[in-house]
C-alpha cells in the first residue's frame, strides 16, 4: 500500500503589466488568495523585469497533503 506522506509544487509565475496592470498587487492578491485558502506556499525568488513584470519562483503546499520538508515558515 503507498500513501502520500508530504508534497508540494514548484512554479514560476509572470505577473505582467499588460493593459496597465499592477503587477505588484496582482501578487499581493494571489499570496492573499492562497492565506485565505490555508495554502502554505514559500516565494523561493522574486524579481522586476525590465519592462516591469515581475517574476516569482514559489513553493506551495499541494493540495491538503502536508508540506513537511518542503516548506518552511
Amino acid at each position: 500500500m503507498r500513501r502520500i506522506v508530504s508534497a508540494c509544487l514548484l512554479q514560476t509565475m509572470r505577473f505582467d503589466t499588460y493593459n496597465d496592470a499592477n503587477p505588484e498587487a496582482d501578487l499581493q492578491a494571489y499570496c492573499s488568495k492562497l492565506e485565505r485558502g490555508g495554502t502554505r506556499y514559500m516565494i523561493e525568488e522574486k524579481k522586476t523585469e525590465p519592462d516591469g513584470a515581475i517574476v516569482i519562483k514559489i513553493r506551495k503546499q499541494y493540495n491538503s497533503y502536508p508540506a513537511d520538508g518542503y516548506i518552511n515558515e
